[in-house]
Parts: C-alpha cells; sequence; structure tokens
C-alpha cells in the first residue's frame, strides 16, 4: 500500500471545511501568544475545558486541563460542565467526544487539519465494498466487526450495526473475545498490527489474513474463508517506524536500558520488548520506575519528552534516538490556532466545531456502550 502521500493529501481530511488562520495570529511570539491564551481562558473561565493528548507539543500541553490518552480525554470532557470542550488532538478524538458528551456542549478542534492517516485509512466507502466481499467469502458465518477507537464515527457507527462494537488498545483482547462469543470471525479495523499483536495474545497467530483495499485483487474467498481473523491492512505511520534494529541499538547503548511500547508497533519490535501497552501503560511505567532507571519509549516522540520532563529521575530516552517522528496530524494544532479558537468564543463565535450525525452518533455509541459492558 503506497501511503505516501498521506501527509499533504487533503482528500484525506474528514471534513472539508479548512478554514486558514488569520494572519494576526500567524506571526505571534510565544509569550504574547501564551499571554493572549491565559487572558482568553480567564474570561471564559469554566466555559471552557482544554483537553491535551498525550502525543501533543508541550506548548499544547501545558495549558491543557487534562492530559491523557483519547478516550480517557472524552470522559474528562463528558464529566465537565463547560460549555465549550477545545480537544487539542485529532478528528476521530473530537468525534468522540462529542458522542459521548452532552448535547449542550460543543467540540472543538483547533485546526481540521488535524485528521489521523490511519484513520482515514478505512473510509467508509472501502468498508462497505470490503464487507461486502467477505461476508460473500464466507457466507455460512456469523462475521463481527470491531474497530480501533482510532477510527471516525461512521465506522464506529457501521460496525455498531453489523452487531460489532469498538475498542481500546487496552481491551482489544476482550473484544475479540466478546466477538467470538457471539460469532465465527472477526474483521478487524484499522490497524493491523494492534490486530495481529492481539491475535498473539489470544493464541490465534496462525488464523488471521491481511485485507488490502488498495489492492487490485483482494484475498480470494478461499483464504478469508480459512482465517478466523480478517486485518483490515492499515497501520500508524508513527509507531511503524520502530523496528527490532532499534530495540538492539537502544540495548547496546544502554546496557540496563528497558523497553516499553505501543501495541501499534509491529509484532517483531512487541516481541523484542519489556513491556507493551497504551499510552497509560507507558506513563505508568515510567511513573513508577525506580530513580536511575533507563526507560525506551516506542512511541510518539512528545510522549517521550513529557515523559522525560514529568520524571528527571528516570532517564527517558525515545526508541528509534533522532530518527523518532512526531504525529503530523497531530502537529496540525499550532498554538496559535488555540490562542484563535479561545479568542473567538470569547467574541461569541464557535470555531471548527465537531458535531457527528445524530444517527450516526447514536450507532457509535452503541458501538462504546458495548465495549465499556467488557
Amino acid at each position: 500500500m503506497d501511503t505516501s502521500s498521506f501527509e499533504t493529501d487533503l482528500s484525506l481530511f474528514k471534513y472539508d471545511d479548512l478554514e486558514a488562520l488569520p494572519d494576526e495570529y500567524r506571526e505571534l511570539t510565544p509569550t504574547a501568544r501564551t499571554e493572549r491564551i491565559e487572558a482568553a481562558r480567564a474570561e471564559l473561565g469554566d466555559d471552557v475545558v482544554v483537553l491535551g493528548h498525550n502525543y501533543q507539543r508541550r506548548e499544547i500541553v501545558e495549558h491543557a486541563d487534562f492530559v491523557g490518552d483519547s478516550y480517557q480525554l472524552s470522559k474528562e470532557a463528558a464529566n465537565a460542565d463547560a460549555d465549550y470542550v477545545i480537544f487539542g488532538g485529532v478528528t476521530f478524538m473530537a468525534e468522540s467526544a462529542d458522542i459521548i458528551t452532552d448535547d449542550s456542549q460543543s467540540v472543538i478542534l483547533p485546526s481540521m487539519e488535524a485528521s489521523c492517516p490511519m484513520a482515514g485509512m478505512a473510509e467508509a466507502l472501502q468498508v462497505d465494498a470490503a464487507w461486502a466481499d467477505i461476508t460473500a467469502a464466507a457466507p455460512d458465518e456469523t462475521i463481527i466487526p470491531i474497530t480501533y477507537m482510532n477510527s471516525y464515527a461512521d465506522l464506529k457507527a457501521f460496525c455498531a450495526e453489523q452487531g460489532g462494537l469498538v475498542c481500546t488498545s487496552s481491551n482489544a483482547h476482550r473484544a475479540f473475545e466478546w466477538a467470538f462469543e457471539r460469532g465465527d470471525k472477526v474483521l478487524f479495523l484499522p490497524d493491523k498490527h494492534l490486530g495481529e499483536n492481539t491475535a498473539h495474545r489470544l493464541g490465534m497467530a496462525d488464523a488471521t489474513v491481511e485485507w488490502d483495499p488498495w489492492a487490485a485483487e483482494g484475498k480470494t474467498a478461499e483464504e478469508v474463508a480459512d482465517a478466523d481473523i480478517v486485518l483490515w491492512d492499515g497501520y500508524c505511520q508513527v509507531h511503524e517506524r520502530f523496528t527490532p534494529e532499534h530495540v538492539a541499538e537502544v540495548r547496546a547503548d544502554h546496557e540496563d536500558a528497558n523497553v516499553v511500547v505501543h501495541p501499534e508497533c509491529r509484532r517483531e519490535v512487541v516481541e523484542a520488548a519489556d513491556v507493551v501497552g497504551s499510552t497509560a501503560t507507558i506513563t505508568e511505567t515510567v511513573s513508577d520506575a525506580d530513580p536511575g532507571e533507563t526507560w525506551a519509549i516506542g512511541t510518539e516522540i512528545h510522549l517521550a519528552n513529557h515523559l522525560q520532563r514529568w520524571h528527571p529521575e528516570v532517564n527517558v530516552v525515545p526508541l528509534c534516538g533522532d530518527a523518532c517522528m512526531d504525529c503530523n496530524a497531530m502537529r496540525q494544532i499550532d498554538p496559535n490556532y488555540l490562542a484563535w479558537v479561545l479568542e473567538e468564543l470569547v467574541e461569541g463565535r464557535e470555531r471548527n466545531v465537531i458535531e457527528v450525525d445524530s444517527e450516526e452518533a447514536e450507532l457509535a455509541q452503541v458501538g462504546l456502550d458495548r465495549m465499556l459492558e467488557l
């Protein structure tokens, strides 16, 4: 699958109404920007809550009321009394927040260009076409679709409508078990690495097949019929970058290094690591480390930097050193955009509101509720 153009291809963006940052915000100095953000927040008071994802840059996180992973932040938004939720994350995260927050709350994404490439690898039209082919290949079997939280609301709604559910990186194995109690096969979208790592965890490594929606010819009916787990050929560009060689190099450079990686990494990287888990697990692992320990972090570079700043007594190193990359989608949430949307709220104008269609939101909520019942 050729994804070389994902960082600049506007067709991957979920929303078309990309609004340019006004000129007056483009040349703000860091000091002036901070002063204006703080002034706007003071004016808005409890009417606004700012959420900062673990992968956001420091200039966003330092203004956030809550910092965490995507679903954790959505729950914080739902529990807040604020009229406005500013989500320093990407589109699918803001959609999830809109789904689970009260109808009276508005969810705002500072920049509409913050659209996750992996979520864009499983668009609704592609999934509809693949579903028709996959179900036709196994007409006598019940197929349960599961989508990772890192997907658009329409995919969450699709999975719920077809009897499936949503999962996080922490509970994917329980979602698989739930699905196999109700069906014969699982279609897992959009992250093949999380799906493969979950299959290994359940002892089903030999029961998978990949489905490439970009291939001229898909898998044969026989291949699909023989598999218990169909993995959508999508992935996170940040996590797929890590290799077993990076693990070997960090262990060579740091004799006592421990390695913790995200389950969105390749299977061979997960096998080489000491600990595997979500961003919450990675954060807890470092916070629980003894002073002087070395932990190599196999996830987005900003979280590694945050952890070193938050826990100076621990030696935190990025797993791939200077070659580690940040998330291009997260990068679109420039702090100048944060200043802009906050000052617009002060003036009574809502910018970049994320609003999921009511029917779609209702179905997506079903998928989330099924996950919570686990």
